[in-house]
């Protein structure tokens, strides 16, 4: 069902002739993609010590980025 709506001519056309609403379907969709994130980990990361999973969580995504080579090159088109 996604696919079909994915792939719908009409979907197409609406983000042709409305860029600027697609783009703020696309931060709307960022942004409670990230609030999900951030919920999960308030949940399971360290629950009863925020400060000690604020910095875990920073350690970790600094991890990422140092394996990654702090590059978004795959991310441009």
């Amino acid at each position: 069902m996604l696919k079909q709506i994915k792939d719908s001519p009409k979907l197409a056309q609406f983000k042709a002739l409305h860029p600027n609403v697609n783009a703020l379907v696309i931060v709307f969709a960022i942004i409670m993609l990230w609030r999900g994130v951030w919920g999960l980990l308030d949940t399971y990361l360290f629950p009863g010590s925020p400060a000690l999973s604020y910095l875990v969580g920073i350690g970790l995504g600094a991890v990422i980025l140092y394996l990654d080579n702090f590059s978004i090159d795959n991310l441009k088109r």
